[in-house]
């Protein structure tokens, strides 16, 4: 089946020693695309040079909210350069954590700002990271979507169902990695089923979150088709209709080519 993982970092040190056999599977698996995801102004270039190296990845460049205070001066605007690049689909991941005490929340706030701006104005869609801050980021995007329309990601989404619905309303789109898979969170699974086909991707966020049977793993690419299965079960699809469903919304979110 088609599959495209949409959020995956790549640059990681724990891909290092098997990157060529990571890749391999992933083919196997029936990948056609892997979006390599950005944190900082060094992990973006690396992911732009891993994507003009591989034909099969593509880039996303941000500095992650986790790491908005230890920007320096002038990192936002290299990523304002780099966003043009022709392999980089997206910008971000940019958002707010409150989990994480690791940058003030009025400095993730900027800088997520300035990534909906940068979005807004290159014609790329942002890619959201929220992490106990679920109103707190939808303050930012109601008063952002007042600006002009919102075209973003709600990456590795496990908000609620009030959050959903909101996000659903400014027009967001939705990517879920493996924490569906795990069996306690039934509720999760509840509430993704309200989330319309077409609004739905899929990703890894890996070497992190590996799903059900391989969870406890480091994630790869090639387990994102544990995750589509899950995500066929719940709309009551097969893995093959869930991998045709959310690869033509990830090529058009992303403008990807086949």
């Amino acid at each position: 089946m088609p599959l495209i993982d949409t959020h995956a970092h790549l640059d990681e040190q724990s891909f290092e020693n098997d990157f060529a056999e990571v890749l391999q599977r992933a083919a196997e698996a029936g990948l056609e695309r892997i979006i390599s995801v950005g944190t900082t102004v060094e992990s973006s270039r690396t992911v732009i040079a891993l994507s003009e190296q591989y034909p099969n990845v593509s880039a996303i460049v941000g500095i992650h909210p986790n790491y908005s205070s230890q920007a320096h001066p002038g990192d936002f605007e290299i990523i304002e350069e780099l966003a043009k690049h022709p392999r980089v689909v997206a910008v971000g991941e940019t958002g707010l954590d409150k989990y994480w005490d690791f940058a003030p929340i009025d400095i993730q706030r900027e800088f997520f700002v300035r990534h909906i701006k940068l979005s807004q104005e290159c014609r790329k869609p942002f890619v959201v990271h929220c992490r106990d801050a679920e109103p707190e980021t939808l303050e930012v995007l109601r008063e952002m979507a007042e600006q002009g329309s919102l075209n973003g990601v709600m990456h590795s989404f496990c908000g609620s169902a009030n959050t959903r619905d909101a996000c659903l309303e400014l027009g967001m789109n939705f990517s879920v990695g493996g924490m569906v898979t795990y069996k306690k969170n039934v509720e999760l699974r509840e509430i993704i089923s309200g989330i319309p086909l077409d609004r739905l991707m899929l990703e890894t966020d890996c070497p992190y979150l590996s799903p059900i049977p391989v969870r406890g793993q480091r994630n790869e690419p090639a387990y994102v088709a544990h995750t589509a299965k899950c995500l066929g079960d719940v709309f009551g699809l097969s893995p093959v209709e869930i991998g045709n469903i959310t690869t033509e919304n990830a090529r058009r979110v992303f403008s990807l080519s086949e």
